[in-house]
């Protein structure tokens, strides 16, 4: 594939700066770019002065996933959908998990080429229920996933993105007219460390977690990576949760995942699985409805429980569905309590599977 010729598919959030250089408008980055030069995502650019994306039709690779590996426990609960990113990301975590997708700077490991109608073709072929934005973040290849989701909802495909939500509201806006569901990484709640381990701010996070509860239609979940010491203090944990509690509502699902030792952050242990369970306790003390551990086997952390009557509503094994207690509206069979959500009459059966997906012979229009 070292054939492959560079993109530079036209951007929208732009502007020319008095000394030539052009000023990205997509995240508060801003970054501001003399001619040829990149911004810290690596994949817009300036080009003769206007700002392009250089990775439009082409990605990381492609793979059918459960949707509860997003993580999303709420969201058409047991079915598969199809994942796929790019290459770079507009923040710099020094704890990045997918950091061989996320610091790419390398445009060649973009090997698979697919157009918005090709995946949405494909995914519907594959009987995937949604499309995913996932991998790295959605943020920087902005163009690209608001065409396919455009072509996925021409085909009754939902779709789903997976992002730091570090984007400026205008953009923010046209983005999540195309979603159906978001998983948002609030890092921390702490401004000091999205400062100096993510090279970000706190405030824009906050911000479009407020956008997309109160003003869309899209389905929210919310994960938070504990990492030992950074940002796994109780008091920590409690101002997190009561904000989310408060400003968002107790029926926003959140995910505590487990840390591991990667990219710039090998010297800090393993999350310890008693860690991500005193901060579930603390967020159900705080009145959150739904919170789960991740990235550790706990059924009873990942299961799904009335918050009315405690009654199992979805077992959960790993992402394999073990017990299922909604009626066909989406209450529970035993007090009748709603369970928010975006469910079905019955969740499907894709279990924990991860099918790599090659998209030749998915090329030629039917």
């Amino acid at each position: 594939m070292n054939n492959i010729i560079e993109s530079a598919h036209p951007t929208r959030y732009w502007h020319l700066l008095e000394d030539s250089r052009v000023q990205c408008d997509l995240c508060p980055r801003y970054c501001k770019l003399k001619e040829g030069q990149r911004g810290l995502c690596y994949v817009r650019a300036n080009r003769q002065n206007k700002l392009v994306l250089t990775t439009y039709g082409r990605s990381s690779g492609f793979c059918i996933d459960p949707i509860e590996k997003k993580p999303l426990n709420h969201f058409l609960p047991g079915t598969p959908v199809f994942s796929f990113g790019t290459a770079g990301c507009n923040l710099a975590c020094k704890f990045c998990q997918n950091w061989d997708i996320s610091k790419s700077r390398e445009i060649h490991t973009l090997a698979d080429q697919a157009s918005p109608q090709t995946i949405a073709r494909a995914a519907e072929q594959l009987k995937c229920r949604s499309v995913a934005y996932t991998y790295n973040d959605p943020v920087i290849f902005h163009e690209y996933a608001i065409d396919v989701a455009h072509a996925c909802r021409e085909k009754g495909i939902r779709s789903v993105a997976v992002s730091a939500g570090y984007v400026c509201a205008e953009p923010r806006i046209e983005f999540y007219q195309y979603m159906d569901a978001a998983n948002i990484d609030l890092k921390s709640f702490n401004e000091d460390f999205y400062y100096h381990l993510t090279g970000g701010h706190l405030q824009p996070v906050l911000d479009t977690l407020k956008y997309i509860k109160h003003e869309t239609q899209v389905w929210l979940e919310i994960t938070t990576l504990l990492i030992p010491g950074h940002n796994d203090t109780d008091d920590e944990l409690n101002r997190l949760t009561q904000w989310i509690r408060e400003e968002l509502g107790a029926d926003v699902p959140l995910h505590f995942s487990a840390f591991h030792p990667d990219w710039k952050m090998l010297d800090v242990p393993p999350t310890p699985a008693q860690t991500l369970t005193r901060a579930r306790d603390i967020a159900l003390k705080n009145g959150l409805h739904y919170v789960y551990t991740g990235n550790v086997h706990d059924k009873s952390g990942g299961s799904t429980y009335c918050h009315q009557c405690g009654q199992l509503l979805i077992g959960r094994d790993w992402y394999v569905l073990s017990e299922w207690n909604l009626d066909t509206h989406g209450k529970c069979n035993h007090c009748g309590s709603p369970c928010a959500g975006v469910f079905e009459e019955q969740p499907g059966n894709w279990g924990a599977k991860r099918q790599p997906v090659y998209l030749n012979h998915f090329h030629t229009e039917p």
